[in-house]
């Protein structure tokens, strides 16, 4: 119980410092005028004034409330590290049993996970919740029971009490770690890009030569060994083999009595794009189709065109001397042998054999294909000719032979069956509206897709694949009519970016391929195929464990299904045809960038609170009490700060001056004083 004095005026308090000035003037009055009197009225009207004040005497019953001590266990990925779960699990459950055992002391246990996606180690923000839930006046202490790694030094509380923290870890825990400190997003490819490494190695760290050994992958391929320095920056340029997601994986080996290989392995997952396109158009006769073509193909800035038209052909006597001619020779030993390789795409439109592309240029044409080039022909009626060029040695590579027919007859393009499961040609936009074609080159197929069909399902578009290249061949020069808005024209330009970004072997439209994109620790599995059904895949993880997943048709032509990955890393993707890799996750994990226990991150904060910090390998400290704003640290032992706070549990208030008394007193002293007077 706790008593204490309160006043209650009985009067506004304005009113009584009024009181209390006139009997001040009062007394001061009478005194100079020495009455004898005066101290008995000064008394009496101090008596007064004490009444209306209200005094009253208060009386407070309190109950006592225990003190509140926050323990927060870190069980972050770093924590589970070696042995470090296992003793901060047993270090908090003697903490906790220690601090319960003084009777006085409530204990408030929380845990910290990751935080979500790849935000590390929350702990502050763990605890800034948890103290806000709290009262702040009973708060005598907080004890962090972790590796020292968190990512969130933004959100430090303010702390009422001191701040501790028993460290896991060991003062003899090494680590090597890899990192990648500079991957561009894509490359283009054939160019070399410039990736900036580091092999660091951190803690109590073995002394070595300086070098480690590093192993390099692409897309799951055997890894090649270099050895490279340690604690040093390292710059590797790095040619992309293929266009699309490149998947690159470093590894550094784990060393002996290392901390974690999880840091040992960085992905980079880059795409190969082209810088420009290279296309060599060589035309035929002029025909408005071919200024089609040129201005189509100009109107990309990505593309690079050299165009050659064949307006004077050898056999053409017009008695016109060379001198005062304003055209070039056709440079064909140039383009067709020293620097074919230079093309991505050489397009045939409406040419035939006019003796000026020998048959050892064309020779060197199919070889260009079968190394991986790509040949696009756009037929007109000299295809059906005997001078056509598949009476050459392009015939090889032909994915369809011309019957000599030339069919003039208004139709209009058609998506085949095939057609609406290839990418090239599968969703194209409003395939009832096209305009018609007036012109068709029947031919027999050979081989190849026919993916677009014309007059009677006869072959329009055929694509083929020749060794490591691509042939694709349109049966008609009319094309152009749908560039001009005839009938409303047609996707033209989409049809021929595609048809070129095929032939590209650009992975998007792919026919038959196996393909994964990730998110974060989701990805999504897309099998692109022709035929009717898809087999299953299996999902390898980085553990080496597999799962076979079944994929449902989501369009013609393309099957899909989701896959989530409980781990970081590298994922192998195979249906028995196809193998592909992809890796989830971030690149370098937050959690492991850094896995050595240090208390530096929270020293400032512990010490502006005159907190400590104790390793746990050392085994729990004891716990003292401590007076608020005493050091509450030292050798072996940590201290809490009791708060005494309390509740109050029944208050009773007592008048000191009752009526009564005040009465009394008050007409007492006057009388005196009167009394006084008169016998002066």
């Amino acid at each position: 119980m706790t008593q204490t004095i309160v006043f209650d005026p009985l009067v506004p308090l304005a009113l009584l410092i009024a009181a209390a000035v006139v009997v001040f003037a009062g007394l001061a009055l009478a005194l100079w005028r020495g009455l004898a009197g005066a101290w008995l009225r000064g008394l009496g009207g101090f008596v007064v004034i004490a009444a209306l004040a209200g005094p009253n005497l208060q009386r407070e019953e309190r109950g006592a409330l225990n003190d509140i001590v926050v323990v927060v266990s870190d069980e972050s990925a770093s924590q589970k590290l070696a042995e470090r779960a296992g003793v901060t699990a047993s270090a908090a459950e003697s903490l906790e049993d220690i601090l319960s055992e003084r009777g006085d002391t409530e204990v408030v246990r929380v845990s910290v996970t990751d935080g979500q996606g790849d935000a590390g180690t929350q702990l502050l923000t763990v605890l800034s919740d948890t103290l806000a839930e709290l009262p702040q006046s009973r708060i005598a202490g907080v004890f962090l029971l972790s590796d020292g790694r968190l990512h969130d030094l933004e959100r430090t509380p303010d702390l009422p009490a001191p701040l501790h923290l028993l460290l896991s870890g060991k003062s003899t825990d090494w680590d090597r770690r890899l990192s990648v400190t500079n991957a561009p997003a894509f490359a283009i490819l054939g160019e070399p890009v410039t990736l900036t490494l580091r092999i660091e190695d951190m803690g109590n760290a073995p002394v070595g030569n300086g070098f480690a050994p590093l192993d390099i992958s692409i897309d799951g391929a055997p890894p090649q060994r270099f050895e490279v320095p340690v604690d040093a920056e390292i710059t590797l340029p790095l040619t992309l083999p293929h266009g699309g997601r490149n998947v690159i994986q470093f590894t550094v080996p784990t060393g002996e009595g290392e901390l974690t290989e999880r840091n040992n392995t960085a992905l980079i997952q880059m795409n190969g794009v082209r810088d420009r396109l290279r296309v060599l158009l060589v035309s035929g006769e002029p025909h408005p189709g071919g200024r089609t073509w040129r201005n189509l193909l100009k109107s990309d800035s990505s593309v690079d065109l050299v165009h050659f038209t064949i307006l004077r052909p050898p056999e053409k006597q017009d008695g016109v001397p060379t001198s005062e001619l304003s055209l070039i020779a056709f440079p064909t030993r140039e383009l067709f042998l020293e620097k074919i390789e230079d093309f991505d795409l050489i397009i045939f439109d409406r040419y035939k054999r006019r003796g000026i592309l020998p048959s050892i240029y064309l020779d060197n044409v199919v070889r260009y294909v079968q190394e991986g080039g790509a040949v696009l022909v756009a037929a007109g009626p000299d295809f059906a000719s005997a001078d056509s060029i598949y009476r050459s040695p392009l015939a090889e590579i032909m994915p369809a032979a011309p019957t000599a027919r030339v069919i003039e007859q208004g139709y209009r393009p058609t998506i085949s069956d095939l057609g609406n499961r290839h990418p090239v040609t599968a969703g194209l936009p409003d395939t009832e509206n096209w305009g018609r074609w007036m012109r068709q080159i029947e031919v027999e197929p050979s081989d190849g897709d026919v993916i677009m069909t014309g007059i009677d399902d006869k072959p329009l578009l055929i694509l083929n694949r020749v060794g490591e290249g691509r042939v694709s061949l349109i049966a008609s020069d009319h094309a152009w009519l749908w560039n001009r808005g005839f009938e409303g024209g047609g996707p033209q330009l989409e049809l021929l970016r595609r048809l070129a970004h095929w032939m590209m072997g650009e992975p998007e439209l792919e026919e038959d391929a196996l393909l994964a994109e990730a998110t974060g620790q989701n990805m999504r599995i897309v099998r692109r195929t022709l035929d009717e059904a898809a087999a299953p895949v299996t999902v390898t993880s980085p553990d080496g464990s597999t799962v076979e997943l079944s994929l449902s048709e989501t369009a013609p032509g393309r099957f899909e299904t989701q896959f989530t990955g409980a781990e970081i890393g590298l994922y192998r993707l195979n249906d028995g045809t196809h193998e592909t890799v992809i890796g989830l996750g971030p690149a370098a994990p937050r959690e492991f960038e850094k896995t050595i226990a240090t208390a530096e991150l929270l020293e400032p904060l512990i010490d502006g609170t005159r907190g400590g910090v104790a390793r746990l390998e050392d085994g729990v400290p004891s716990i003292r009490t401590v007076r608020e704003g005493r050091p509450a640290a030292g050798r072996g032992w940590l201290g809490i700060t009791p708060r005494g706070a309390y509740e109050t549990l029944n208050v009773r208030q007592t008048p000191l001056l009752p009526a009564w008394l005040v009465l009394l007193l008050a007409s007492g002293l006057i009388l005196a004083a009167w009394l006084r007077e008169g016998r002066s």
